[in-house]
Formats: C-alpha cells, sequence, structure tokens
C-alpha cells in the first residue's frame, strides 16, 4: 500500500512538509491555504460615511473578523495574516520596512485574534488604530515586499497563496512614479512565486478609477468562473463579505483521476464534493494536569504471558459456517484491491433510465485537468455535448481509492449558465452513485384508503398556496450554529452568546393567513363530524362475565412429579418466574430473592434431598 498516497491524499489530511521537499506521484496533494488582508490605514479610511455608514476601516475590520470566525470553524489549519501599510508607526520582521504594521503574522487563526480585531472595530477601535499604528506615508511596494517575506518564512507546503488590499484610494502614491514602478514591480514577483492578488476597493468621493494603478497590480482571473477584477467599489458590508468570501475560497478537487474512455483514450479529470455534511468537530483529549493534547495509541499483548505482540505476529480471520478462515496481511491487502483508482466508462443509458430512489448518497462533481495533459478539455466538452445532446448518461466504473471497492455511477451532464458575464452554472458532470442488486430494499405497501376527487382536488389547492422556491444554501442548520456560536462566546470571553435565528421553523402565520379556510374544508372532506383529532379517547375496559372484576389470567399449577422430573432433567429454566414462584409457595420453599436462578436453585436444593 505505499503508492497509494501517490494517487490519493485527502484534502483535510494534514502533512507537513519541509520546504522544497517534494510529494511522489503523478497526482498533485493540496497543502494548506493561505491569505494575507493587506489593509490601508490611510485617514481616508477612518472617514464615516453618510446617514450614519460605518467608515471603510470598520467595514474592512468586519469583514476581516468574519473570515477569522470562518477560518476557525471551516478549516482552522489554513494560515491567515493581517498587515497595515500608510501607517505612521512600524512594526514588521527586523522593522526593514518603514510605515508597514503587521498586526498579525501568517498563522492559524485563534481566540485571541479574533479579539484582537473586536478591539479595532468601532469608534474606539478607531481611536485605538490612531494611537498604536496612526497614519503617514505610503509606499505599497515596501507593503508588498514585506508580504512576500511572511510567505518566505513559512516552511509549510502552501497549496493556495492569496493577498487582499483593501482601500478607498485609487492612486495610493499621488504622482510618485518611482514608487508606482516599485510596487508594480514587486507586484509582478508575487505573482511569479504564485501569490494571486486581488483588490477589494472601497468607495471614495468622486468614484474608484481601477485604471490609474491598480489594473496593473491585481491578478488575472485563475479560471472562467472568476471575474477578476471588479470595476465597481463595494459600498455596502454584505457586498465586501461576498466578494471575499467568493474570492478567499478556492475550489480543490477531493482527487485527480484517469477517466478511461476506451483503448488508448485516457482523460485527466478532477473530482469535486459539491456538497458533504457538515458535523461538529471532534472532541480533543487533554491531560487534565497540563490541558496538553493527548494521543491514543494501541497495543496488543498476549492474552497467557502478557508479552508485546508485533504486526507480523498477528493473522486476519474471518468465521464462515463456523470455521475460522486466517488469512495473511498482505492477502488481506490483495483481497481489499479490486483495480486501480479511475474511471472506466463502460456505455450509455437514456435519462429516463435513471431514477430518484437511484441516488444514495450526495452526487459528485467532474471537471478536466487541463494542466495534467493537454487537450483534456476539448474531448471532455465533445463527450458533454453529446451526451446532453442525446439526452443521455453516461455508465461508468468508479474506483476511489485502492483499497475501496468499485462502484457504477451515472455521469449526468451539465450545460455551462451564464448570468450575464458571470457563470451561474459550470459545465461537467454530476457522478450520481447508482445502488447493486444487493442495496436495493423491496417494500410490502400496504393497501390505504383511497382519496376522492374533491379530497385531493382541496389538497392540490393547498399545495399550491404553501408554494415557495426552495434554495438549500438559505437554511443553516440550527445546531450547528448553535453550538459554534457558544464555543465562540466561550473562547471570547462573552457575557452570553450571540443569538441565532432558526430558518428551519416554519411560519405558521404566514401559513394561516394564505390557507384562509382551505385547512377546515378539507377537515370537513376528510374526517366524520364528530371526530376531534386534538381530543384523547379512553379505552374503555371490556367487563368481566362474572363478579363484574377485571379477567385474570388463570393459574398454572404444577405437581410434584412434573417438578421433579423437570430436576431430573436439567429444564427447570424452561418454565416462567410465575410458574416458579407459584411452585415454591405451594411446596414451602423459603428463598431469599426473586431472580429466576435463584428461584430454580431453591427448587433444586429442596427437591433434591
Amino acid at each position: 500500500m505505499a503508492a497509494w498516497d501517490a494517487y490519493y491524499r485527502n484534502e483535510d489530511d494534514e502533512v507537513e512538509q519541509e520546504e522544497g521537499e517534494e510529494s511522489a506521484g503523478d497526482y498533485k496533494y493540496s497543502g494548506r491555504d493561505s491569505l494575507v488582508f493587506l489593509v490601508d490605514a490611510s485617514k481616508e479610511m477612518f472617514v464615516k460615511g453618510e446617514d450614519g455608514e460605518p467608515s471603510n476601516f470598520d467595514m474592512t475590520m468586519q469583514c476581516v473578523r468574519s473570515v477569522y470566525t470562518s477560518k476557525i470553524i471551516s478549516s482552522d489549519k489554513d494560515l491567515v495574516a493581517l498587515v497595515f501599510y500608510g501607517t505612521e508607526q512600524s512594526k514588521n520582521p527586523r522593522n526593514s520596512f518603514k510605515h508597514v504594521y503587521v498586526y498579525h503574522d501568517l498563522d492559524s487563526p485563534g481566540a485571541r485574534r479574533v479579539q484582537d480585531i473586536d478591539s479595532l472595530r468601532g469608534e474606539k477601535g478607531a481611536q485605538l488604530a490612531a494611537e498604536t499604528m496612526g497614519s503617514g506615508e505610503t509606499s505599497l511596494g515596501d507593503a508588498l515586499w514585506c508580504c512576500s517575506n511572511l510567505y518566505s518564512d513559512i516552511k509549510l507546503r502552501l497549496s493556495h497563496k492569496r493577498l487582499m488590499i483593501f482601500t478607498c484610494r485609487d492612486n495610493p502614491h499621488g504622482r510618485d512614479g518611482t514608487r508606482d514602478r516599485q510596487a508594480r514591480t514587486k507586484a509582478a514577483d508575487l505573482k511569479e512565486t504564485g501569490v494571486v492578488i486581488d483588490l477589494m476597493h472601497l468607495t471614495k468621493p468622486g468614484g474608484f478609477d481601477v485604471s490609474l494603478f491598480f489594473c496593473d497590480i491585481v491578478s488575472p482571473p485563475e479560471d472562467d468562473g472568476e471575474l477578476g477584477l471588479q470595476l465597481e467599489p463595494c459600498g455596502k458590508l454584505e457586498d465586501l463579505q461576498k466578494r471575499v468570501r467568493a474570492k478567499e475560497m478556492k475550489k480543490r478537487a477531493q482527487s485527480r483521476l484517469t477517466f478511461s474512455m476506451g483503448e488508448g483514450m485516457n482523460v485527466a479529470v478532477g473530482v469535486y464534493v459539491l456538497a458533504r455534511t457538515a458535523t461538529k468537530p471532534p472532541a480533543v483529549r487533554l491531560y487534565r494536569e497540563t490541558n496538553e493534547p493527548v494521543r491514543t495509541k494501541t497495543r496488543l499483548f498476549h492474552t497467557q504471558n502478557g508479552s508485546l505482540l508485533l504486526p507480523s505476529d498477528t493473522k486476519r480471520a474471518q468465521v464462515y459456517g463456523n470455521k475460522q478462515i486466517v488469512m495473511e496481511k498482505d492477502e488481506v491487502d490483495e483481497i481489499k484491491k479490486f483495480d486501480d483508482p479511475g474511471l472506466v466508462l463502460m456505455g450509455f443509458k437514456p435519462m429516463d433510465r435513471l431514477k430518484l430512489h437511484h441516488h444514495i448518497r450526495p452526487a459528485l462533481f467532474v471537471y478536466p485537468e487541463e494542466d495534467q495533459v493537454t487537450g483534456n478539455s476539448c474531448v471532455f466538452t465533445a463527450l458533454l455535448q453529446k451526451c446532453s445532446e442525446k439526452n443521455v448518461f453516461a455508465l461508468c466504473k468508479y474506483t476511489a481509492r485502492r483499497n475501496t471497492p468499485p462502484r457504477f455511477v451515472a455521469l449526468v451532464p451539465q450545460r455551462e449558465v451564464l448570468d450575464g458575464q458571470v457563470q451561474a452554472v459550470p459545465p461537467g458532470f454530476h457522478a450520481i452513485s447508482l445502488p447493486y442488486a444487493d442495496d436495493i430494499r423491496t417494500l410490502d405497501v400496504h393497501e390505504c384508503p383511497t382519496a376522492s376527487d374533491e379530497q385531493v382536488q382541496k389538497m392540490k389547492e393547498i399545495v399550491h398556496k404553501l408554494r415557495f422556491k426552495y434554495r438549500s444554501d438559505a437554511f443553516e442548520n440550527p445546531v450547528l450554529q448553535q453550538h459554534y456560536r457558544n464555543l465562540e462566546a466561550l473562547a471570547l470571553d462573552m457575557l452570553a452568546p450571540e443569538p441565532i435565528e432558526d430558518f428551519t421553523m416554519p411560519k405558521v402565520q404566514m401559513m394561516d393567513e394564505r390557507l384562509g379556510r382551505l385547512v377546515q374544508e378539507f377537515k370537513d372532506l376528510v374526517y366524520p363530524a364528530d371526530y376531534n383529532p386534538e381530543g384523547k379517547t379512553a379505552v374503555k375496559r371490556k367487563p368481566a362475565e362474572a363478579g363484574g372484576g377485571a379477567d385474570k389470567k388463570p393459574k398454572v399449577e404444577i405437581s410434584e412429579d412434573e417438578l421433579r422430573a423437570h430436576v431430573q432433567k436439567g429444564t427447570l429454566g424452561k418454565l416462567t418466574v410465575p410458574v416458579l414462584k407459584d411452585a415454591c409457595k405451594q411446596f414451602g420453599v423459603r428463598t431469599t430473592g426473586t431472580k429466576k436462578q435463584e428461584l430454580i436453585d431453591a427448587l433444586i436444593a429442596q427437591l433434591s434431598t
């Protein structure tokens, strides 16, 4: 299994490698993501907006805080930094650059950093920023150079490096051409090292002209799905947060595999996870004395002499037909391996053969990897167009890893959809996992009363009134949100967690207003006139035929000969507890308890004498 790492690495697995160490194999390994916020600290950033709107600096700090908290929840291993430029004070490694203040080094986000950002928000935050950093001259070239040093000081493997510039000045150096050239040169150097530079420009009086300076600083779009440089500035916090969130989330493939379409026709594709169940993070075990994380290690010992067993001392066994089948580790590994990871085209089927109940797990998304093999996109696009035109899906055998069994998947084509200039839906195939014959269950459907046409028509009216446009991304899991709010409150020493809004709760008042009399009309059609669905009907007891009392179960008496026969055969355990108790009372046997075994022991002791 040594070659497994060369084929697949989960994006959530963390492997720290020294700088310069290459990963073996043909497939990429995604390391940590990194994000540097480069924020303008000039006086223009602290000017409040109209009608009580927050300042550009305050909006930026709220946006940075939002990214910090989301990183803590979703990807706490990523690295984030906060750097201010245009400051009066200087604080950076070795203080090599003037008017650059490194507020947070490139490191994982934490509760302390969120508290630092909170201290910079509002009017008090503006005062603290003025006292701590101040506003001075601007040299964007020095700031970019300082950010480059932050990246070079990191010894971990970084899969994606992004730099976001927040400013409301479209010409930060005025008419100083020397500083403009220095900034352009340093931006080009950063882009050559793989750093993606984005501009989050904010509103300013007279408008923000990107063409004056920043059009030469920012990076071009990484793929067709990105717009690159936005011409319109952000005037509201929601717009700024949406733009930052869209930029800072990097699309990473779960795996990169070979799509075999026939002999000599292979295409490199990336498999992406579009939906995954969000769960609470697992609890971390800590040592009670020092609160340091502890590691769990498993050791195997001999049951008779207590000696430590090595992996070579153990074997695997499976019981089949009351017989123990023993196998070596190499045999087990060979059994687990079915095929090399990849997609193999089996054929095509019409779309009407794919049923809704065939979706047994969330679908994956398959997209070509052009950087692996040149010409992938052409072949992939041709297949996508033909499947879409003929309304068929591709039936493939999908092996995710070397040690996982293969599964049939249906590749459903999806054509590209544009909303103006924005790509609303990307082109590609949805890989829908299909069930095996062993997975299909046959249910016994009970016959139910058939509704009348009038009842069906009335229910159609109710359904029509309650229809709404459902979007899964508009509903957050209230349990998870409350869990993270509680953790945030504890970590940040808040008096109480921030309240959440549970969007899963039905809007009863609005539903009642929409339905009106329809509900009562439907009840009148379905239920009888005297039916009360909210009332509880008491269960009547049947009167006893004699004596007026409740029926009692007749006593089961057993003779002494039958009891002695049970003792001799050892079958007293087949008798019930009430029968054993009656037998003890019948023969005057005293017992110390009421358990079945105690009653049997007492009867055996009495009748064996």
